[in-house]
């Protein structure tokens, strides 16, 4: 009998370490609470449209493909495509700023659209490139945590550009020092949001984040974003991995310092190595209560929630391509708001997706599926029925000015995602999206590691742990335990 791995949790994470540990010769398992896999990357039906529950940006599929041909050339049908327009940014003014992508595209637009000087934004796009590429090596896809690691030949030229990063200045200053219009920065801010962030306290080199988009260019997955755990779940089914769904685990269990299995709702399985999907707090909180928590790790300020509406909406907006963000003249003020205890932000910057425009069949002929989101607080015991009911009435308001016509007159379909729902389903904590934030100079590198120092055979993957939020980064924290796992059971 092989070595036995078990996962809990099936999200992207989750199954990207099943899919490495077969691989890896492991006997592995997967236990999810839930029915289904793909963990936030699920999919729903109301009436004629289809809706994705979560994540709706999609970059560096190069990721999902070098999954699904680990061990084989065949792999599960997954295919793409590239998005000519990477978002389409409107104001209350009424002007709207449309982005390609690519930094010659990105550049012009800059300044067609917002009177920026070309050379600038060039040089802007040139330097978050340079740091991406400087960070992946020794930050991205190695441990912080193992020097083993992050001592390859790209340590030297990361180093290097420490200067460069802007670790002494937030995302916001670097970027008014760019840009001399409000909008431009009001654009380049907003990708903080993509690990629950504030541009005004998260340090500049958090800017790299818009690398992915506005370089590179977003894709969609043909199906929608609920493909992607298809595919990776069929793989995992391929290479024999076990899947054991409505089935919530209890404990890890523990003797002195190695793993011994698990317990769930169904018995005890025993395994010496178990990966951890599940949010880095409640593992410890919920699954390894006896066992000394790294306290300065996870005491950190937590990401941001958010309210999603789902809206089957009866009419077509030629205006609206895949992705949308609707922002406010208050932006700056809302968005430290939810870092300052105020409940929800009155006024909120909404993003919608539309995956019906592209042709996924998500909508009937007559309408759009609408994805609509805004950054919202965690959990801490506010009346979310209220609040939630307030938001969507701002929502709507905002919209129906902006648009040009009543938009609750046109929903056909509607459903919600709050924080409450977000911590139930997904178990974040306080329905957390990302675990913690990246509000200070080092929080980006203080997320707890893939490894536990103290148990043998314990892993955490996911976007709570190292190297933080997104799919693409859950994606390399699978990556990572396997460096790990090779490592610790000398494997070649």
């Amino acid at each position: 009998m092989g070595r036995k791995a078990i996962v809990i949790g099936a999200g992207i994470g989750g199954i990207a370490s099943a899919i490495r540990l077969a691989h890896l010769g492991f006997d592995t398992e997967v236990y999810e609470a839930n029915a289904f896999p793909g963990g936030k990357i699920n999919s729903k039906k109301m009436g004629s449209y289809r809706f994705d529950m979560g994540p709706s940006v999609f970059t560096e599929p190069h990721l999902i493909e070098e999954l699904l041909h680990i061990n084989s050339d065949k792999s599960p049908e997954f295919d793409f495509i590239k998005l000519p327009v990477s978002c389409h940014y409107f104001f209350e003014d009424g002007s709207m700023v449309s982005l390609p992508s690519g930094p010659e595209k990105v550049a012009q637009a800059f300044h067609d659209q917002l009177g920026e000087d070309k050379e600038v934004s060039l040089a802007y796009l040139e330097m978050i490139k340079k740091n991406y590429e400087a960070v992946y090596p020794v930050f991205i896809s190695a441990s912080l945590h193992r020097l083993r690691q992050w001592m390859n030949k790209g340590v030297f030229w990361a180093l290097s550009r420490i200067p460069k990063y802007g670790l002494f200045r937030t995302m916001d200053h670097v970027n008014k020092t760019y840009f001399k219009n409000a909008k431009t920065v009001q654009i380049l801010n907003r990708f903080a949001t993509y690990n629950g962030s504030s541009p005004y306290r998260a340090p500049g080199l958090l800017n790299v984040i818009a690398h992915l988009e506005l370089n590179i260019g977003p894709y969609i997955p043909k199906g929608g974003m609920v493909s992607i755990s298809k595919a990776v779940y069929e793989k995992a089914l391929s290479m024999g991995v076990k899947f054991h769904f409505n089935q919530k685990i209890e404990e890890i269990i523990i003797e002195g310092n190695q793993v011994l299995g698990i317990r769930s709702s169904s018995g005890i399985a025993m395994a010496e190595v178990i990966i951890s999907n599940m949010d880095v707090h409640y593992t410890y909180e919920k699954l390894m209560p006896g066992l000394e928590a790294p306290k300065k790790i996870l005491n950190q300020e937590k990401s941001t929630s958010a309210v999603v509406f789902y809206w089957g909406i009866k009419k077509k907006f030629p205006q609206l391509d895949v992705h949308n963000i609707f922002f406010s003249e208050k932006y700056s003020d809302e968005f430290k708001s939810l870092f300052e205890g105020r409940d929800i932000i009155d006024d909120p910057t909404i993003y919608i997706h539309v995956s019906s425009k592209i042709e996924l069949n998500d909508a009937p002929s007559h309408g759009e599926n609408w994805f609509v989101m805004v950054n919202a607080p965690i959990n801490e015991g506010q009346n979310w029925e209220e609040l939630r009911e307030r938001t969507r009435e701002n929502i709507l308001r905002k919209l129906g000015v902006i648009l040009g016509l009543p938009i609750e007159d046109l929903i056909e379909e509607e459903d919600y995602t709050d924080p409450i729902r977000m911590e139930a389903l997904y178990s974040g904590k306080q329905g957390s999206i990302y675990g913690n934030s990246s509000n200070s100079r080092m929080a980006a590198f203080n997320r707890h590691p893939n490894f536990s120092n103290k148990i043998r055979g314990l892993y955490f993957a996911g976007v709570t742990v190292h190297p933080g939020g997104g799919i693409p980064l859950a994606l390399n924290s699978a990556k990572i335990i396997e460096k790990c796992i090779r490592e610790d059971f000398k494997i070649d």
